[in-house]
């Protein structure tokens, strides 16, 4: 077993954000990144560095998880808050991560007309709850913020002048068995605001309705009124709601402005541990991993390291070779990060892989743990080996290009997937499954032939199917990756022959139906198919040992030769005979091994 040596690092480095380049304060600690952002290098199509990456704007960094098409970084994930608490009784904003608060407003959004004491404008409570959420900061009465509340005429959800809002609709919510509502509201009786949707988070019950929206004010839940609830009772009302929830909501477009956050490293969507898995959700009322009080001033993202996959030069060129790629479990985003020069790119990618890799252990026990738990009875095979590779595919015109996915080994197969999948049910829907005892590594090393700097390191496989040989290159990162990729699939396929130990198929023999079955001790058995169930006569049995010659016509027959007066046997299989032709090297391979002759 491998004793991992953990890397901690802090320094500076740059965080590309849609089209401009963020200098953050990056902290790699055992399981975590954190990304603390300082200030921004550069405006659209600028970069400071003079890097030639700084215009790719195809990227998925702080992409809008549509919830909310004004905000710039909508997709945050459970257990960030969409807007902190904060004190702030000045009449502007500063910027993020400044003296004074987290009150700016991110460039190219507004310049100061959404002050929180502005004339005419509304005060900002200074609540947010994430519903259900055990960490979440409930506001307390008289918590309102603003230097004089007799200036700032409330927000009403009456209609009238000081509100424009739209028709009170009554909207229906099923709660998921982990993940609640997935909601967060603000605002109550006690900061002079109506209780308002702050923040719907993806993929959780009020997202799934489609009929919810940021900036909707809850008038009812259940029947139970709230126009004139505090904070805490509106949070209370949701607790107790029970699993069907009828809410009744009125849009307010005037407060929606109050929910673009002016943060933009805390908004990076990012999926991490999906709360499917009881091993790894944070709480159990609503899914959101928990979380400190929303307070902290500081503009931050926390990024769990579990089963992500860092990258260098596979998304977007990288010919100052400065960049990382650090890519979600889901396979939905990805952060890409610049360092000062070459050296510090290296430093930088070595340690986060080797923290990222010494979670692997500990991740599988999680997984298997997870896919067993529901009954003894479990379908679900044992996990050996799972990990993230860049797989080849071809494009139009014969080109090349290599994708993230994520590659698992069980006791007999090998299994791919699009992402990590925190499911039973994703588990058992793979992009591809092939047979490990049909499976033979053919390739593992440079993908130039030769070991020059900078060529990728990549491994290729050859499974026999009934349809012939199916090839599949594969990219690894570093040299442990290639050799822990070689050895599991290695050593897979040895495994799975001494697990399986016997195949047979049906087939014809000399016009004759028989039976042909290899098994990994006692070798060939032909068998004559029986007329009844009784069973039927053995034509011929031969060890491993006295195989002379074996090949296929890649359509249907097999052509073995044991060197005995029959001479040359045709089995006619009546398929594609490449499975057999693989399962029989994998034996061979495995007994070889076992003896001592291969290594």
């Amino acid at each position: 077993m491998a004793v991992w040596t953990r890397a901690d690092k802090h320094g500076q480095l740059d965080l590309l954000l849609r089209d401009r380049w963020i200098r953050v304060a990056a902290e790699l600690t055992r399981e975590t990144l954190t990304l603390t952002a300082e200030a921004e290098l550069a405006g659209p199509g600028a970069n400071n560095h003079s890097d030639s990456n700084s215009t790719s704007a195809g990227l998925r960094n702080g992409m809008s998880n549509g919830n909310d098409p004004g905000n710039r970084a909508a997709a945050v994930p459970p257990g960030q808050d969409q807007y902190p608490n904060q004190q702030n009784h000045g009449a502007g904003r500063g910027r993020s991560g400044s003296p004074g608060g987290r009150g700016g407003v991110s460039r190219g959004q507004s310049d100061g007309n959404y002050g929180l004491n502005s004339p005419g404008k509304y005060p900002n409570n200074g609540t947010n709850s994430d519903y259900g959420s055990p960490g979440s900061s409930y506001g307390s009465p008289g918590s309102s913020f603003g230097s004089k509340q007799g200036e700032v005429p409330p927000v009403s959800v009456d209609g009238g002048a000081s509100s424009s809002s739209e028709a009170v609709r009554k909207v229906r919510v099923v709660k998921q068995e982990s993940g609640g509502l997935g909601i967060s509201i603000k605002g109550g009786r006690e900061n002079r605001m109506p209780i308002l949707i702050s923040k719907i988070f993806p993929g959780l019950a009020a997202d799934q309705s489609r009929a919810l929206r940021v900036g909707d004010a809850i008038l009812s839940v259940n029947g139970n009124d709230l126009r004139e609830a505090t904070h805490d009772l509106a949070v209370q009302a949701l607790k107790k709601a029970g699993k069907e929830v009828t809410l009744e909501v009125k849009y307010i477009r005037e407060v929606s402005p109050l929910f673009k956050k002016p943060s933009l490293v805390a908004d990076l969507p990012w999926d991490g541990v999906r709360p499917q898995s009881p091993s790894y959700s944070g709480s159990e009322d609503s899914g959101s991993p928990k979380h400190s009080s929303s307070s902290a001033p500081k503009d931050r993202k926390v990024i769990s390291l579990k089963m992500c996959f860092i990258s260098r030069n596979l998304i977007m060129p990288d010919l100052e070779n400065r960049l990382l790629e650090l890519h979600s479990p889901d396979g939905q985003h990805t952060v890409v990060l610049r360092c000062k020069d070459g050296p510090s790119a290296n430093s930088w990618f070595t340690a986060v892989h080797t923290n990222i890799a010494a979670l692997l252990p500990q991740t599988l026990a999680h997984i298997n743990a997870y896919l067993g738990a529901s009954s003894s009875a479990s379908t679900h095979p044992h996990l050996k080996h799972i990990g993230w590779l860049a797989e080849q595919v071809q494009l139009d015109g014969g080109r090349h290009q290599f994708r993230p996915v994520v590659m698992a080994l069980t006791e007999k197969d090998i299994l791919l997937f699009e992402s990590v999948p925190w499911s039973r049910e994703a588990w058992s829907m793979p992009l591809l499954t092939h047979p490990l005892l049909a499976t033979r590594l053919v390739h593992s090393g440079s993908a130039r032939g030769s070991p020059a700097q900078g060529s990728d390191l990549v491994f290729a496989t050859r499974t026999g199917t009934g349809r012939g040989i199916e090839s599949h290159v594969f990219r690894v990162e570093t040299h442990w990756d290639l050799s822990s990729w070689t050895r599991a699939l290695v050593q897979g396929g040895h495994a799975a022959a001494e697990l399986i130990k016997e195949v047979s198929i049906g087939c014809t023999l000399n016009r004759q139906d028989v039976r042909l079955t290899l098994h990994y001790e006692k070798g060939f058995t032909v068998l004559r198919e029986p007329a009844d169930p009784a069973g039927g006569a053995v034509l011929c049995r031969y060890p491993f040992e006295k195989l002379k010659m074996s090949a296929d016509d890649g359509i249907r027959n097999l052509y073995l030769d044991f060197g005995g007066p029959e001479g040359e046997m045709v089995f006619d299989l009546h398929s594609g005979p490449k499975p057999v032709v693989f399962v029989l090297h994998s034996f061979l391979s495995a007994k070889l091994t076992r003896m001592g002759l291969l290594t």
